[in-house]
């Protein structure tokens, strides 16, 4: 085994409180981003770029479907290193209007037992402010880029509408997408927002702000059918597509889970699929689907794309199993695109409805 193998730098990091190792593996990304010649190496080394997964969404070609989630690039400080991981797109945020310190430490833990995370971070950012200036300085970037964006802790209810009011203005005019983030469950009273009436609001002030795509991003407690209701809401006022889900606070999944924050990774897999096939029965066609939650395989990223995923997304999972995931997801689709007579992923997205 290679020191520099990833089963040892996960021994490494996995010696140290997850968000100490977790800002290490941030330190090493953010090296990578000022030497060209070692990004273009690994990129070299993980990225797939194969005309069987491309695809032209939101007016971009996306060359391969597998993307990072929200929550690991805060701050837009990564987007340049990330397709030496192999990703097609990246997501960075949640972004704050104003920078806020997230909830009391600790607040990110590793459920090894389950191959899982919890985390009750709380929206940590430096703010819409930093961000854009982050994002002014990618001149010359061509790759994918969605923004996440979500209330302040301290914006109450009535007034959340003021906050993403200020972030569609400030970011109408960077990245490929926009999504409203009322999902996550580490900011009090933000799922309560996850209503029809907020959302007609949101998605009609959005629209008159920016031309970009504004995407929902959805909770994997709700009922499938109160979900499916809420998601053709969105649809019906505007929303180019559905990002489900975000993380769980079902804490029956497991007996080493807090009693707080939300659960990502293996534990959410069949929970995710399950709420993300009825979304995708529903809307497959009508919307784009985005799907994320617990994928850690090519096996389990091809069944969400068959439920009606164009997208999916991976964040958890590279944890535990490293950058050589994305690799073999995409290496892995591709498989089974020729396995079952694709000639292109567009055929097998969707492909239990059609």
């Amino acid at each position: 085994m290679s020191f520099f193998s990833y089963p040892t730098i996960k021994k490494i990091l996995f010696k140290f409180e997850p968000e100490t190792a977790h800002t290490f593996a941030s330190l090493g990304l953010r090296t990578a981003a000022h030497f060209p010649s070692l990004l273009r190496l690994l990129t070299k080394q993980y990225f797939i770029d194969d005309k069987k997964l491309e695809q032209e969404i939101f007016g971009r070609s996306f060359k391969n479907p597998v993307g990072l989630g929200a929550g690991f690039d805060k701050n837009g400080q990564y987007i340049s290193a990330m397709p030496t991981l192999g990703f097609g797109f990246t997501e960075i945020g949640t972004v704050t209007p104003k920078p806020q310190d997230g909830n009391a430490k600790p607040r990110l833990f590793r459920l090894v037992e389950d191959n899982s995370i919890q985390n009750a971070m709380g929206f940590n950012n430096k703010g819409s402010y930093y961000m854009l200036q982050r994002l002014k300085k990618l001149y010359f970037l061509d790759y994918p880029l969605g923004i996440n964006i979500g209330k302040n802790k301290l914006t109450s209810e009535k007034d959340a509408l003021d906050d993403y009011e200020l972030l569609f203005k400030a970011f109408k005019d960077y990245g490929d997408y926009i999504v409203i983030n009322i999902s996550s469950p580490n900011t009090p009273g933000l799922r309560d927002l996850q209503n029809e009436n907020f959302i007609k609001a949101i998605f009609a002030m959005g629209k008159k702000i920016t031309s970009q795509p504004i995407l929902l991003k959805i909770a994997p407690d709700m009922e499938a059918e109160d979900a499916i209701t809420l998601c053709k809401t969105a649809v019906e006022a505007g929303a180019a597509g559905i990002i489900a889900t975000n993380t769980t606070i079902d804490y029956s999944l497991t007996e080493h889970a807090k009693d707080f924050g939300g659960i990502s990774g293996a534990l959410l897999t069949e929970k995710s699929y399950e709420l993300f096939r009825a979304i995708g029965k529903e809307l497959y066609g009508k919307t784009l689907l985005i799907s994320v939650g617990g994928i850690d395989s090519a096996d389990e990223a091809y069944r969400r794309i068959k439920a009606g995923a164009s997208l999916v997304q991976v964040y958890s999972m590279l944890i535990y199993k490293g950058p050589a995931l994305i690799k073999e997801i995409n290496e892995g689709i591709i498989e089974r695109l020729n396995k079952d007579g694709y000639s292109h992923i567009s055929e097998a997205i969707g492909a239990d409805w059609k």
